[in-house]
């Protein structure tokens, strides 16, 4: 009878991480969205290169919050070179992020008056691909 309880924690510890990442992944959306939004009115940045200065903002910030709070067991690689690794391994999912944000400001006249959308569109489509490059790659436990 004791069996169970591995794949029961588990699938608790599992649930659990992609709850954090979630959470993180929203942080991250809300700050990708303001720095965005400050560029583009303070410094008059276009919505393209504002973007991939808070696109790098934001993954900044959910690196350090994802390090620390879903992917603990990970903490102790070098933490520049699990920068640089995370900064690479979602490369794809900004790619993915990025492109469906930049068709969307391009082509949907209401992305391009609320960019906010485009972001969030963007942050969806690319969070399951970057949920499972960072587990099994990026915080990947020593074993």
């Amino acid at each position: 009878m004791s069996e169970p309880a591995p794949v029961q924690s588990a699938a608790h510890q599992a649930v659990g991480e992609i709850a954090r990442f979630a959470i993180i992944g929203t942080i991250g959306f809300i700050v990708d969205a303001s720095t965005l939004k400050l560029l583009v009115a303070l410094l008059n940045m276009d919505l393209y290169s504002g973007r991939v200065v808070s696109f790098l903002t934001a993954a900044t910030g959910n690196w350090m919050l994802n390090r620390r709070f879903t992917f603990r067991q990970a903490g102790d690689h070098a933490p520049m070179k699990q920068w640089l690794k995370y900064l690479g391994a979602n490369a794809v999912g900004f790619a993915v992020n990025y492109s469906t944000y930049a068709a969307l400001i391009t082509y949907v006249a209401v992305a391009k008056a609320h960019p906010v959308l485009g972001v969030a569109a963007g942050s969806i489509a690319a969070m399951s691909l970057n949920f499972t490059v960072n587990k099994f790659w990026v915080f990947r436990a020593r074993t």
